[in-house]
């Protein structure tokens, strides 16, 4: 009988794949032994896979590029990495290796912008896009990195004072963009974007606000939804409208020459996904490449903001198994030395999935399962895979550790999780390690932060004194 984890891994799945192999019984992700890296720095731990950020930047540059040359397409295309995702240096550092641009959200945005440029990483043919509601510090420093040079940095207007606002503190003229406030889908929870500027009131917008103003120049319209870049009815119909508005636009305004249509790939949660990204991108290009023909407008050149696509697939966690408690004739709940809520934030706030693979023991059989964290609170839980209704591992068994690994997780879970910061029930955050190859090709690793300790959270608590 086929009775082992492997079996019905096998079963579900076209099994190995790309990233995820078996060497010796336990999984490998990208050829590192996730065994050796518990073995060396125990478990709770969090780690990222930096060659992966180089990997999705260059596979997203090939499909565009690609699909400009077979669309016979004019524009120049830019990739943009949304720092909001994961705004680590090193995160920066691997992904500036690859001639891209910065996507900010908010005032102390502009401040790694600076320190990036200081270092050299960054400079002022950079592009700097500025998104995000602009309080007066944003503004500031917004204003602080034009005034200095930096006349790649493209503030998006959000709201109608915004113009105002940035042209007291800018000196000289400079560029704008304009994000379009995109309509939900249906079964959303609100119809209209709270972001960005409703697409019937664009074009009054710019002919009150920005045709007679010698201080600013409209460069882009700036298109995304929340629900991102997915092939249904709903993202064309949005896309089709955007370049209503940009052909519309662009006829009357010269200056206007890019389309940025943010971010929103899709990156792998189950050994099943599948998505075709060579297909989107190609279509997205020829659908822009269409409607600016039919209207004789040139094409813009076309700008992305990705996001988690860039960093989201580098990133992993590794918890023990710590006990098993049966709560009940069906339901057997294991225990992780740590916290999803801490940890893996998003698996409780938006019930978002991660791949979960056992890290050893594929050859023990296996059962159904729940998985909870050690913090008091009822939704500290993970409960089910997006393939299928239950969590299948191979059998708790207290003579022999079994670790379970997170993977795809780079994006958002350390800020939305607060890193460094307190943690629900005063679970510490795990230690996070940093892995790289060097110009061999080799792996090397290293301890990016310590697990934290009872002296780092006491101080935070004000029980140093």
């Amino acid at each position: 009988m086929n009775t082992k984890y492997i079996d019905l891994i096998n079963q579900t799945f076209d099994f190995p794949q790309e990233e995820f192999t078996l060497e010796d019984k336990t999984l490998q992700f990208h050829d590192v032994d996730l065994m050796t890296l518990v073995e060396t720095y125990g478990a709770p731990l969090k780690f990222t896979y930096l060659p992966q950020i180089s990997a999705n930047i260059q596979r997203a540059k090939g499909w565009f590029a690609k699909a400009m040359e077979r669309n016979n397409y004019r524009g120049k295309y830019s990739y943009c990495y949304c720092t909001k995702s994961s705004h680590f240096k090193h995160v920066l550092n691997e992904a500036l290796k690859n001639d891209i641009h910065i996507e900010t959200s908010s005032a102390f945005d502009i401040d790694i912008v600076e320190n990036l440029k200081k270092e050299g990483k960054l400079s002022n043919e950079t592009f700097v896009l500025s998104n995000g509601f602009k309080r007066a510090q944003y503004v500031t420093n917004i204003a602080r990195l034009i005034n200095n040079g930096h006349k790649n940095c493209i503030p998006i207007i959000d709201n109608y004072e915004e113009i105002d606002l940035l042209s007291k503190e800018i000196e000289d003229q400079f560029n704008i963009g304009i994000r379009i406030a995109s309509e939900e889908e249906p079964k959303f929870e609100f119809y209209t974007s709270r972001l960005g500027i409703g697409y019937k009131n664009i074009v009054p917008f710019y002919k009150n606000q920005i045709k007679n103003n010698k201080k600013v120049k409209l460069k882009m319209l700036h298109f995304f939804i929340n629900t991102g870049i997915r092939d249904n009815a709903y993202y064309w119909n949005e896309l089709s409208k955007c370049l209503k508005v940009y052909t519309s636009l662009k006829k009357i305004c010269p200056s206007l020459d890019s389309l940025n249509i943010g971010g929103g790939f899709p990156i792998k949660n189950s050994l099943a996904f599948e998505f075709d990204y060579d297909y989107m991108v190609d279509e997205i290009i020829n659908q822009i490449k269409l409607a600016c023909e039919e209207e004789e407008v040139k094409v813009p050149h076309i700008f992305t903001e990705f996001g988690s696509f860039t960093v989201g697939e580098s990133g992993g966690a590794i918890y023990e198994v710590l006990y098993q408690k049966q709560q009940n004739d069906r339901e057997k709940w294991n225990m992780i030395n740590s916290s999803f809520i801490t940890t893996l934030p998003d698996t409780w706030a938006i019930n978002k999935r991660f791949i979960m693979l056992p890290i050893n023991r594929w050859h023990d059989t296996y059962e159904r399962v729940l998985l909870g964290g050690l913090t008091c609170d009822s939704d500290d839980y993970y409960n089910s895979e997006q393939h299928m209704n239950a969590i299948y591992l191979p059998k708790y068994n207290k003579e022999k550790p079994l670790y379970i690994g997170f993977f795809n997780t780079g994006a958002y879970q350390e800020t939305i999780g607060g890193f460094g910061g307190l943690q629900h029930c005063l679970i510490p955050s795990p230690k996070h390690i940093l892995i790289d190859r060097d110009a061999s090709g080799n792996l090397t690793t290293t301890l990016f932060s310590e697990q934290q300790k009872s002296e780092d959270l006491l101080k935070i608590l004000g029980y140093d004194n």
